[in-house]
């Protein structure tokens, strides 16, 4: 008995460790039918669902280090575990809940910490990280194209204006040295008269 035991809280343990969250349900009135739609519909999400005992999920999740989560250990128990989208596991279950009037949500467990009911029921209504994503990228890119215009006018009104260039006015022209007058030539002095011979004596 004390083997079987432990065996199965060893199991416990493994469901646990495949993600980093935990989803404790109350399967009570959900058929076998049922619970091979839920599978169906969390396998897309490579989540899990399986039904454990109280007892051996309380003494796992202490061995994990989980928060104590005493008071949703009453009636039947089921817990979904496993992938990376809690989220997406959230609306699984909250639509599944709104198909079938089944599997009620009795607490949930998030990187260590307590989620209620009504939490996870916020975290379903969330959208997708495919649309959260397109609309982080429609508002960057509408952000971007903004910025660009605005850094651009700021640009154009900071930037000096040049001034034009005007074209230097033509210097005047320079006068014309009149030419010097031709030189006359100066008039040739007069023959000085011989003077006269002495009579001879």
């Amino acid at each position: 008995m004390r083997a079987e035991k432990n065996y199965l809280i060893a199991e416990v343990e493994t469901h646990l460790k495949k993600s980093d969250y935990v989803i404790l349900t109350n399967f009570t009135k959900v058929t076998v039918a049922d619970v091979a739609e839920l599978r169906k519909r969390l396998d897309t999400e490579k989540a899990e669902f399986h039904v454990v005992k109280n007892s051996s999920l309380r003494v796992a999740a202490k061995a994990l280090g989980l928060p104590e989560f005493e008071g949703a250990l009453t009636g039947p128990t089921a817990v979904v575990v496993g992938g990376k989208n809690s989220a997406g596991v959230a609306k699984i279950l909250k639509k599944f809940f709104e198909d079938k009037q089944k599997l009620e949500v009795k607490i949930g467990v998030m990187d260590r910490k307590l989620i209620t009911a009504a939490d996870l029921a916020k975290i379903a209504d969330l959208p997708s990280f495919g649309a959260l994503r397109s609309q982080l990228l429609g508002l960057f890119t509408q952000n971007a194209a903004a910025f660009v215009r605005v850094l651009d006018a700021k640009v154009k009104k900071e930037q000096p204006v040049a001034p034009v260039e005007t074209a230097a006015p033509a210097a005047p022209a320079t006068p014309a040295v009149p030419a010097a007058p031709a030189a006359t030539a100066t008039p040739a002095a007069p023959a000085t008269p011989a003077a006269p011979t002495a009579p001879a004596a």
